[in-house]
């Protein structure tokens, strides 16, 4: 049916969207806080009231998209998305800057997985993990898009018009498309169901075996190193001599890579137990951030960091959900992943912060990324510490 794959591109086209969000911050870094005089740490403590607006908004995203469509959430979010950028174009002081990091954080949640999700989970059947992989692409479209568009703005202009373009330029893409290509599938005669899971645990039976505290802190891992490595990801290459350009393009091609990432693991995690995929793919993840280490002494290493970083960290976005249901079932997973999803916070503000703290006293980022590589190698430990799925369920607390 031709109408389900318009339903699907167009969902991938507001998913672009989640680019305008904290992919910009990356790229601007060195302009706005040379300008502004303000440090690299009193930058990158945005990260704070933009994850923490992302982790409040999830939940009114969530009923929004029941009540009124994913339609009218998607063009409602992209909306407020460019007044926040128009607002961050004409800033003069730092209390504007979280205040609208605020406001930027809740809305490009309307613009990601959950009213995508929703509608291409109502389009699509069998084939409906392939599809909402494709959906999910359009995150990493946006994020390798926005910082080339970006710096091509900021060269022969300033940070403020980039912003002001990419606020208006997003805002006559998304729209349209949300509001002609977005529709909720019409309710079927005979509706299909999802199998029960008579193994799936409770949340709180969950939250009392070691599988829950060992991804919980899994996560917390990762977002530590993947969110303090994004965030300065621009300005370290800068640091080493690239052009903002250069570095910027750098930045997007990682991104870009995640693509392939999400595929391939989508494929890859339908083929073996999750966890065991995890492991591959979090060592992969370790042996990546070891190569961050050596760029200094040896640049060749730099484009195999890009790819193996780029491909590891999106693919984390579908082993995630897999490893939930392996552990404790599918009965209760939108509970369960959502408790652990609380991990985003305290990951996602400490690497950024930590980073910034270390550079700003050190005149380097060596010190943070070798406690990045650190943290990722405990993350292998950890998930090879995970229970079997047939252990979980037979240990599992009454």
């Amino acid at each position: 049916m031709a109408r389900r794959w318009i339903v699907l591109l167009s969902c991938l086209v507001c998913q672009m969207g989640l680019g305008l969000g904290g992919y910009v911050f990356a790229v601007f870094l060195k302009p706005v806080a040379s300008e502004m005089g303000w440090s690299r740490t009193t930058f990158a403590a945005i990260g704070g009231p933009l994850l923490v607006a992302m982790a409040l908004a999830s939940p009114v995203v969530g009923t929004l998209t029941a009540r009124l469509g994913a339609r009218l959430v998607f063009a409602g979010a992209a909306t407020l998305v460019a007044a926040a950028l128009l607002g961050l174009s004409a800033m003069t002081a730092l209390w504007q800057f979280y205040l609208l990091g605020l406001l930027l954080g809740a809305a490009v949640t309307g613009l990601g997985d959950i009213p995508a999700g929703t509608v291409v989970a109502q389009w699509f059947g069998h084939r409906r993990g392939l599809a909402l992989g494709i959906a999910f692409i359009g995150s990493n479209l946006g994020g390798a898009f926005v910082p080339l568009i970006a710096t091509t703005i900021a060269e022969t202009s300033s940070w403020r018009t980039a912003l002001r373009v990419l606020a208006v330029g997003g805002w006559c893409v998304i729209v349209p498309v949300a509001v002609l290509g977005v529709r909720e599938r019409p309710r079927p005669a005979r509706a299909r169901t999802l199998p029960e899971d008579d193994h799936g645990l409770t949340l709180p039976a969950a939250r009392r075996t070691p599988a829950f505290w060992l991804l919980a802190t899994v996560l917390f891992l990762f977002y530590f190193y993947y969110l303090g490595v994004n965030n300065h990801l621009v300005a370290f290459l800068s640091d080493s001599g690239l052009s903002e350009a250069a570095a910027a393009r750098r930045f997007g091609a990682t991104v870009a890579f995640g693509i392939a990432g999400k595929l391939a693991i989508g494929l890859l995690g339908d083929r073996m137990p999750a966890r065991r995929a995890a492991i591959g793919t979090f060592a992969v993840l370790a042996l990546g951030s070891l190569a961050l280490l050596g760029v200094g002494t040896a640049p060749a290493l730099l484009p195999v960091f890009l790819l193996v970083h780029g491909f590891t960290v999106a693919a984390e976005n579908v082993l995630l959900p897999l490893l939930v249901v392996e552990c404790f079932g599918v009965r209760h997973l939108a509970r369960i992943y959502g408790t652990l999803m609380l991990a985003l916070l305290p990951g996602g503000i400490a690497g950024p912060l930590v980073a910034a703290w270390i550079f700003d006293r050190l005149g380097t980022y060596w010190p943070a990324f070798a406690v990045f590589a650190a943290g990722n190698l405990l993350a292998v430990v950890l998930l090879a510490a995970l229970p079997r799925p047939r252990q979980q369920r037979l240990h599992a607390p009454r």
